[in-house]
């Protein structure tokens, strides 16, 4: 795994799949937390708007590749809306890997949005009042009242996404498409060897070191950030 070209690949790989992780979830958590406040917001034909924000996330991972594949044709939509040159966004290199991210930010950046609007809805009303009495721009407020309140929704969505993503299979397979050193994560890395080649050997090596890599971040992260995601602090305050 670690040495030769099939050390090179896998740690190819596994770079593809934590940079996928750090890139995405980041760009998911800002666009997600935006979409939670314009739904939370009142105003006309507010459940047409958040139905139409959740649609991508409904829509199936595979579906969504295969739509995303189109838009990133040579002849696809998204060459028509950049200047110059076609892109060839799903051949290789920064192009595909960016193609990837954009297409896995649509997808799942509403599921984050779901999330952070439920915690929104548990803050009472008068707590913004307080604020505003107080001379609270709403940066301050958003900061000091929103974002802490928050918190605990959005940790438990930020580490359901950071799992999902490490794991990320379908939508660089189904988008790029396999053997390509850009997008090429550690699943697609191993479903190869596994289903091309027969190597279920190094297959198996491949996924239980991502099984190993995920259960570490997924510790790390709940013991450095304290996210509750099993309730254990509510069960020990009882």
């Amino acid at each position: 795994m670690f040495r030769g070209d099939t050390g090179a690949r896998f740690l190819n790989a596994l770079w593809n799949t934590t940079a996928f992780t750090i890139v995405a979830v980041g760009l998911e958590v800002v666009i997600g937390v935006l979409m939670a406040l314009v739904m939370h917001r009142a105003f006309r034909g507010r459940a047409l708007v958040r139905a139409s924000i959740l649609v991508p996330w409904a829509v199936p991972t595979a579906i969504a590749g295969l739509l995303w594949r189109w838009i990133f044709q040579a002849d696809g939509v998204a060459n028509d809306l950049v200047p110059g040159a076609p892109i060839l966004w799903t051949a290789d290199g920064p192009p595909a890997w960016l193609a990837v991210v954009i297409a896995d930010t649509w997808k799942t950046a509403p599921f984050i949005g779901l999330l952070v609007l439920a915690g929104l809805q548990v803050i009472s009303n008068e707590v913004y009042e307080a604020a505003k009495l107080d001379g609270a721009s709403p940066w301050k407020t958003f900061w000091s009242i929103t974002l802490p309140l928050v918190k605990p929704a959005l940790l438990v969505a930020v580490l359901f996404r950071i799992l999902d993503t490490l794991r990320m299979f379908d939508l660089p397979y189904t988008l790029i498409g396999p053997g390509k050193d850009s997008t090429d994560t550690v699943t697609v890395l191993a479903f190869e060897e596994a289903v091309k080649f027969g190597n279920y050997g190094e297959a198996s090596a491949y996924s239980v070191t991502l099984f190993v890599y995920v259960a570490t971040v997924a510790f790390v992260f709940v013991k450095l950030l304290g996210a509750d995601v099993i309730g254990a602090r509510t069960g020990r305050n009882r």
